[in-house]
């Protein structure tokens, strides 16, 4: 099966997506990624939260043992002072009855806020704070009440401190959301005794706002440059290909004389190389549907003058019963079958032509070689008439083109009848194959009347005939030199024609054509 030289490049997923919808889809991809930033601060709040309590742990150890170590007399001085200068709220629970609380001899250390008497500003915090717990899904600690009646019995872990006789710590929720956090420790010595801390650590919620913030201002400026970015290549690349589609739809419904593909001459990129493509394709089409018209139009007038002769003869033939006109009669209607017979094959040959041509395989043909051929071959059958026909054979090797031979040998072959037809009785025609740089150039020249400066390009278009002096009309369809110039375009040469300036009178065509690779 032939291979879809289109298969590697069809997206895998997104094959009903715009370009703009893709465009868009890898930039938030990108912000998606960054977004989880979001995650990063679940666990930066996680690793503070678990620092307070391990320091917590540390301090309520270190003031167990202080108090331990204290007069019975200063330890609720000492305790006052140490919850002071560490914030907690201490509280020694000996057996069932009420603590040693610090907050009965000081001012409080901490103070749990009521959110409903708090400004909006912190209302929208705390809706961030539930939305970032829920996206990143955080777990939800217990809600930090005080007890109504302050035993050791409220504290789950003052009653596990003094089952394990270790230190218990825990984390709660204010009512704000600020965390609680609390460690319990078992009183060294034989007195016994659990000392509870709890302390409400708001700056946790403060240094992870400020993250959050931060990364805030930082994901919505990336959000915009990315939106702007999008649109930005949305515009110079989706737009212009957008113009560049409906456009080649146009040519496709038949407008092509009607569309202006645009070139987009600002551009250097892929996309402007593609719309000069384009647009180059589009001109080459026009030029094409025009030439094929006027090609109809022209092979339509050129059988029209054989087919009127060739009725004209038919309908008198039953008319004259003298026999030496009916054979003059009969003579004409020969010679006009020949002349369309003639016209047909050129017609045909015109035609497909540059189809032809587009399709086949270059091969590397020596021009020296074959013209040398074709020289013998008229020779030997007889085609050049009383015209003399000389060849400058190359060195071998050479002359050396890349290019279909068989069109090749028509090129020379229509070159040569045309040369043969105009020269006079006895006449030369010469041709040579020379190198020329990265060129071959092939000349082909002869001794009749030379071609007029205003015809020199006209005589390469289609049924344009110079009939020579005293040859009878229709022995040239005009189709001989067009078609010599579509080959040697075929093989992105040149054919160009002057008057020889080293004879009399005189045409010389030259033929330039690449050189093929050594």
């Amino acid at each position: 099966m032939p291979r879809n030289d289109g298969e590697d490049l069809r997206p895998l997923w997104s094959a009903r997506w715009s370009l703009t919808s893709r465009i868009l889809a890898v930039n938030i991809l990108a912000l998606a990624l960054l977004a989880g930033g979001f995650f990063y601060l679940d666990s930066y709040r996680a690793q503070l939260v678990d620092a307070r309590l391990d320091q917590a742990s540390t301090q309520v150890r270190l003031i167990a043992h202080a108090t331990r170590a204290a007069p019975d007399a200063g330890r609720v001085a000492l305790l006052t002072k140490l919850g002071a200068v560490t914030g907690y709220r201490l509280r020694l629970y000996r057996g069932a009855g009420a603590p040693l609380d610090t907050w009965s001899h000081s001012p409080p250390t901490y103070q749990l806020r009521d959110p409903a008497r708090e400004e909006w500003q912190k209302r929208v915090a705390r809706f961030l704070d539930r939305l970032m717990d829920q996206v990143v899904g955080a777990g939800r600690p217990q809600a930090f009440e005080e007890p109504a009646v302050d035993r050791a019995a409220a504290w789950p872990e003052v009653q596990r401190a003094a089952a394990t006789r270790t230190i218990v710590t825990r984390i709660r929720r204010a009512p704000d959301r600020t965390p609680v956090v609390s460690a319990a420790y078992p009183m060294p010595g034989a007195s016994g005794g659990v000392l509870l801390a709890t302390a409400n650590q708001r700056d946790i919620v403060r240094i992870v706002r400020a993250e959050r913030l931060r990364l805030g201002v930082v994901l919505a400026l990336v959000i915009t440059v990315s939106v702007l970015l999008s649109l930005f290549l949305a515009r110079t690349i989706a737009r212009p290909l957008r113009r560049l589609a409906i456009a080649a739809h146009r040519v496709r419904l038949g407008r092509a004389r009607e569309v202006q593909v645009p070139r987009l001459p600002s551009r250097r990129d892929e996309i402007g190389m593609l719309a000069r493509a384009l647009s180059d394709m589009s001109q080459a089409l026009r030029q094409r549907i025009d030439a094929t018209e006027a090609f109809a139009a022209d092979v339509t007038h050129e059988l029209k003058n054989p087919l009127a002769s060739l009725r004209s003869a038919v309908d008198s033939l039953d008319l004259i019963k003298d026999p030496e006109l009916q054979r003059q009669l009969v003579e004409v209607i020969r010679d006009d079958v020949r002349r369309l017979d003639r016209l047909i094959t050129d017609i045909s040959e015109a035609s497909r032509m540059d189809a032809e041509l587009s399709r086949a395989s270059f091969d590397r043909v020596d021009l020296g070689v074959m013209i040398e051929g074709l020289v013998a071959a008229r020779e030997a059958r007889g085609r050049n008439g009383d015209v003399r026909l000389a060849f400058a054979r190359p060195n071998a090797g050479t002359a050396v083109v890349m290019g279909d031979g068989s069109r090749l040998v028509r090129l020379i072959e229509n070159l040569v009848d045309n040369a043969i037809s105009f020269s006079p009785p006895g006449g030369l025609v010469e041709i040579a194959a020379t190198r020329d740089g990265t060129e071959i150039v092939c000349r082909v020249e002869d001794e009749g009347p030379g071609v007029a400066p205003q015809a020199q390009e006209a005589i390469f278009t289609r049924f344009h005939s110079i009939r020579p002096e005293g040859e009878a009309f229709g022995k040239h369809s005009g189709l001989g030199l067009a078609i010599a110039k579509a080959i040697v375009e075929a093989h992105h040469g040149s054919i160009t024609v002057e008057n020889r300036q080293d004879v009399p009178s005189g045409a010389r065509f030259l033929i330039r054509l690449p050189a093929a690779d050594s």
